[in-house]
């Protein structure tokens, strides 16, 4: 894999310190009390500048989670196993090591992060077209057709679903040791349902 030259490493550090002292004045202000003129000004960069890598405040917040967009078709263009089997083993092995993304993970940093995206309207609408474009990479991934852009919107809804759950638990009090059993329980039964929905000749994948 080619290695990213200074420019680009230098332009990924300035997306990731301007998004982190982004989403530490929300969470200490909440994100409707600060504007993006503060965030600019405690990055030490101009307003026009910070526009030009964030077109959107939402997107201060969104580029968090950024790279697990498409995270399900590349799952599934890099796997030889059938696209519910490569998701159900990729999900699992999420729960194992308490990937935020399943929403089993209890560190307060994780748990801040979630509550201010969950609980701010404008965020989770931004979040719905992350998702958005998550699921037409999945169905591009899947055969691009119909069947696939079916079968794409069922799969990113189970993840969202289980995700929730789990992050709903844990920010209610529950442990992560007590969670997990049933959480793997869970996707197990939401995959074995994908899977029996979802016939090898409707949804093949791209690799088959």
């Amino acid at each position: 894999m080619t290695q990213p030259g200074l420019r680009e490493r230098k332009k990924q550090r300035m997306y990731e310190t301007v998004s982190d002292i982004a989403i530490r004045l929300f969470l200490e202000r909440g994100f409707d009390a600060v504007s993006v003129a503060e965030v600019a000004a405690a990055a030490e960069i101009s307003k026009p500048t910070l526009f030009r890598y964030f077109p959107a405040k939402e997107d201060l917040v969104l580029y968090r989670i950024a790279d697990h967009e498409g995270e399900a078709a590349r799952v599934v263009a890099e796997s030889g196993e059938p696209p519910v089997e490569a998701l159900r083993r990729h999900f699992l092995a999420g729960l194992e090591r308490c990937d935020p993304v399943t929403g089993l993970n209890d560190h307060p940093q994780v748990l801040a992060f979630h509550a201010l995206l969950y609980g701010t309207p404008s965020l989770v609408a931004r979040a719905h077209t992350h998702q958005e474009r998550s699921e037409a990479a999945l169905a591009e991934a899947l055969g691009g057709d119909l069947d696939a852009r079916l079968a794409a919107g069922q799969i990113m809804a189970v993840l969202r679903v289980l995700a929730l759950e789990n992050w709903r638990r844990i920010s209610a009090g529950e442990q992560v040791a007590d969670v997990r059993p049933e959480a793997v329980a869970a996707a197990e039964r939401a995959f074995d349902r994908l899977a029996a929905g979802l016939s090898p000749g409707r949804v093949r994948g791209r690799t088959e």
